[in-house]
């Protein structure tokens, strides 16, 4: 069964990853760390005018399931939008633990870690670069929308 789930194809991805290293002046970064088994995703993101990636950099360490679901998305999200991103994670996250399709889409190649599901003390490594990658896109978004309310300090 183990196998079956370290397929020709879910280590060819986790051979394969895009955009590894890390950006010299990100908007956004983002870290995970599956607790369980210690893989690790550090995220650098830049965002166009449309908040959409433009610059994309990931320092993964982790098992190969979760270096194949960082190469997927490596090869898949510069010009993904942050909402694009929360609902591939969703999917993810269903076709994990609920029995869904998997993301679709320009993340649809997520799906071929479907077989995952039935092996849950993987789920936190598989996701830890699309977690991350999140928690960047966040930042960046933020970092691009000054605060404009009105500090109350020295209000008397």
């Amino acid at each position: 069964m183990i196998d079956e789930l370290y397929s020709a194809r879910i280590l060819k991805l986790a051979a394969n990853l895009p955009h590894s290293g890390r950006l010299t002046a990100p908007q956004g970064t983002g870290e995970r760390v599956a607790k369980l088994c210690g893989s690790k995703a550090i995220v650098d993101v830049t965002l166009d005018e449309a908040d959409r990636v433009e610059a994309f950099a990931q320092d993964v360490k982790a098992c190969a399931l979760g270096q194949a679901a960082a190469g997927v998305l490596g090869e898949a999200v510069i010009g993904a939008s942050l909402d694009e991103l929360v609902e591939a994670r969703d999917a993810m996250s269903a076709m994990l633990k609920a029995g869904g399709e998997g993301p679709a889409g320009r993340f649809e190649g997520l799906r071929a870690l479907k077989q995952v599901a039935d092996y849950p003390a993987r789920h936190a490594s598989t996701m830890v670069a699309i977690e991350a990658t999140l928690d960047a896109m966040r930042e960046a978004v933020a970092r691009k929308s000054p605060d404009t309310r009105t500090s109350l300090a020295g209000a008397a």
